[in-house]
């Protein structure tokens, strides 16, 4: 198949906004240990390190598998989706709706895409 359905391109987009998003937050903090006196420079570092690795991997995912349509590339997107279910929750159960809803939602309109028929059929064809 030599087109990409709307549906993978959606989910490799999200794939990719979440990737810059936590590559941005490692940066974030990486800048933060630097320029500031972390309570715990090691707990400082390894966020930092753990937000970069996440977010280059999501980048990877989304370009490296869903956007050049390797099968292997839903697998860790779909378990990505899964795993902000509950951080999302969490939030809206901690009254941050401003940071559960939105992501509850990307959330969602990640797994519909990742999972829609267009997608596996892109991905997997008539198998």
């Amino acid at each position: 198949m030599n087109g990409r359905p709307l549906t993978l391109l959606i989910a490799a987009a999200v794939v990719a906004v979440e990737g810059l998003v936590a590559l941005g937050l490692g940066v974030f903090v990486a800048v933060e240990t630097l320029t500031g006196t972390p309570d715990d420079m090691t707990t400082a570092v390894a966020e930092a390190v753990f937000g970069l690795l996440v977010g280059a991997g999501l980048l990877w995912v989304a370009w490296g598998g869903l956007f050049r349509m390797e099968r292997w590339g839903r697998s860790p997107a779909v378990l990505t989706q899964i795993f902000m279910l509950p951080v999302s929750v969490t939030l809206i159960q901690s009254d941050q709706l401003q940071l559960g809803i939105p992501l509850i939602v990307v959330a969602l309109a990640g797994l519909v895409t990742l999972l829609a028929p267009p997608t596996t059929h892109a991905l997997y064809g008539d198998g």
